[in-house]
């Protein structure tokens, strides 16, 4: 899904911003000085050490002096999403059960913008060099769950991603241009499914299908 546009005047800049400031830590920076917060999210020195600090006062963010750190209580917010999500409570054992038979791991995802977001997996091993855990980000261009989904937009809400993503190629398979990956959503739509074959990552195949409600 996309943003839809809502007038400046009805959002509060503050809520954006302290958002920023947390989405600014990940696997790759943990720990963060308030210089690389300032540096990441475009606000000022001040302002970055103001949300820090506001974070750490209400128990979502630890300081040892230097670094800045997120604490488990961030998990709440994410939490808050999955326990209204009915979709990967339902999924979960389904996956098991796929991973049980396969030996493989599963996931399920849906779209978060131009990338996908795991809401459930089941892992029997660590396949991949990215560790993907539940609120895990990957683009969805080259992603076998990418592109189940992409694969069905509708032709306007697709040609809003290809406007709004960035591709690259991750690896000398990955599909990096419009026509394409377009080809490729074509495949999938034809076969009902959708198989990556090393574009995401050398040595890496996967495969995904859409998941379909009563209603199509």
């Amino acid at each position: 899904m996309f943003q839809i546009e809502i007038p400046d005047r009805d959002l509060v800049a503050g809520l954006e911003k302290g958002l920023a400031v947390i989405e600014a830590f990940d696997a790759a920076h943990t720990k963060l000085t308030v210089v690389d917060v300032a540096k990441m999210t475009g606000l000022t020195r001040a302002a970055a050490r103001r949300y820090l600090l506001t974070l750490v006062k209400n128990g979502y963010a630890a300081y040892d002096g230097k670094f800045f750190s997120l604490l488990p209580r961030v998990l709440g917010l994410g939490y808050a999403y999955l326990s209204s999500a009915t979709l990967a409570f339902r999924v979960q054992p389904i996956l098991e059960r796929i991973s049980a038979t396969t030996h493989e791991s599963s996931s399920a995802a849906v779209l978060d913008g131009t990338e996908v977001i795991y809401i459930a997996r089941s892992s029997t091993g660590r396949i991949m060099t990215v560790d993907l855990s539940v609120g895990s980000h990957l683009p969805a261009y080259c992603t076998a769950l990418g592109r189940s989904l992409l694969a069905y937009m509708q032709p306007a809400q697709l040609a809003e991603y290809f406007r709004a993503v960035k591709m690259t190629a991750l690896t000398p398979k990955t599909k990096h241009d419009e026509v394409s990956v377009r080809a490729a959503l074509g495949r999938v739509r034809q076969h009902g499914f959708a198989l990556v074959d090393e574009e995401l990552e050398l040595g890496l195949r996967s495969i995904a299908v859409p998941i379909v409600n009563g209603h199509g």
